[in-house]
């Protein structure tokens, strides 16, 4: 795909799967002009996804006065076609709203939903800016990868999916393929034992499917109105396994570490840069006058924190996954309670070994494997470092 991206290209994609929106006959209205003689409707924007592959094109934006803009390769490129009017802006994203999301839209002024269009499964967010209606919508293969294809930088999610409790966090910025990682984890779990899986999710962005295991997949303001709500309800439904799509504030935050601490296997995600920093995030949840209860909590529940950043492949289209990974041991434990978290970092860089007990990584590390392989240039391994000297010392081995 070249930096500006042609619209006509998109109008010669071929027919794809039914959909499934709000209104299938406005999806395929052609409403917005994009040139003289080139009329495209939301259908012909959503195609480039499948067209490219929805693991280069990621995301779509819509906006007033803006033409539509794709994100490709993690940099965001623009179609060659006339800004979007009101009226046409608004046309494309109502389209995908049944009428009680744009209710919701109208009422709150921000409305989440999921559908599946082209064989891909979209995640879309509408709101509004001082422009008028916008959109941010994601793309999501309906295929879960492979555990193994991820990239973990080691063996350690095979020790992940073993864990019959305690808390597992997945964290790093949006677009850095959180979701995925907990979904393929969730699905290689769920082949592998009869076990019951509850997931509460804003929306839901994979379809779990499995033989052996129990899964109920709960969306929030469809299924169930709040997370917190969603909680309480799974304690009370067996569950084996909980994914909570984030811990936004205490109350979800404290019955996160209540299911982790009561014998259940729980997932959840985070937006944090590094493992020190997510640990600090989830203690500043909560006020002062708990801090040590919830360390407590934190330090006997905690297993993985995992971190990832995808980066821009070096040498060919695409991109790869950069990931540290924190395995609460014994020494990591400890270092939580006596509130040290500033140590943490050293355990991660030395405890290594290819046994159940470590498999840590920094994330240093990480981006100098990909160095090494030819998957990622110096250039950008130093700018997504959070540790420029760590950066530093570990490409002197490469």
């Amino acid at each position: 795909m070249n930096d500006h991206l042609d619209p006509s290209a998109e109008l010669n994609a071929d027919a794809g799967a039914p959909i499934t929106p709000a209104d299938e006959a406005a999806v395929d209205r052609k409403v917005y002009v994009a040139g003289k003689t080139q009329r495209m409707s939301m259908r012909d924007l959503i195609k480039s996804f499948r067209r490219h592959g929805v693991h280069r094109v990621t995301d779509l934006h819509l906006k007033v006065g803006e033409p539509p803009i794709y994100r490709v390769d993690g940099q965001l490129k623009k179609l060659t076609s006339p800004p979007l009017d009101t009226a046409t802006t608004e046309a494309l994203i109502f389209s995908l709203l049944t009428p009680e999301q744009l209710q919701v839209l109208h009422d709150r002024r921000s409305v989440n939903s999921s559908s599946l269009i082209e064989d891909v499964r979209i995640r879309i967010n509408v709101f509004f800016d001082s422009d008028g209606v916008a959109m941010a919508m994601r793309a999501l293969d309906t295929r879960i990868p492979e555990v193994e294809n991820i990239g973990f930088p080691n063996k350690v999610y095979e020790d992940i999916i073993k864990l019959t409790h305690g808390l597992v966090l997945v964290t790093g910025a949006t677009g850095s393929g959180k979701s995925t990682t907990i979904a393929s984890l969730l699905q290689r779990i769920a082949a592998t034992r009869a076990c019951r899986i509850i997931t509460l999710e804003d929306p839901a962005e994979y379809r779990l499917v499995s033989d052996q295991a129990i899964i109920s997949q709960r969306t929030i303001g469809r299924d169930v109105a709040t997370f917190e709500q969603g909680m309480r309800d799974a304690m009370r439904e067996d569950p084996d396994i909980i994914f909570i799509g984030e811990m936004t504030d205490a109350e979800s935050a404290m019955w996160t570490l209540t299911a982790a601490e009561t014998g259940h296997l729980v997932f959840s995600a985070l937006h944090t840069r590094d493992t020190v920093g997510t640990i600090t995030r989830l203690l500043d949840m909560f006020p002062a006058n708990r801090r040590e209860e919830i360390v407590y909590q934190v330090s006997l529940g905690l297993r993985y924190v995992i971190t990832q950043k995808l980066l821009s492949k070096a040498a060919t289209k695409g991109r790869v996954m950069a990931m540290e990974v924190l395995h609460n041991n014994y020494a990591v434990s400890n270092l939580i309670r006596q509130f040290k978290l500033e140590q943490i970092y050293s355990i991660l860089q030395t405890q290594n070994a290819d046994t159940s007990e470590q498999r840590m990584c920094t994330l240093e590390r990480s981006l100098a494997t990909l160095v090494r392989r030819g998957d990622v240039d110096v250039f950008d391994a130093e700018r997504y470092a959070n540790h420029g000297a760590a950066m530093t010392d570990e490409l002197t081995r490469v």
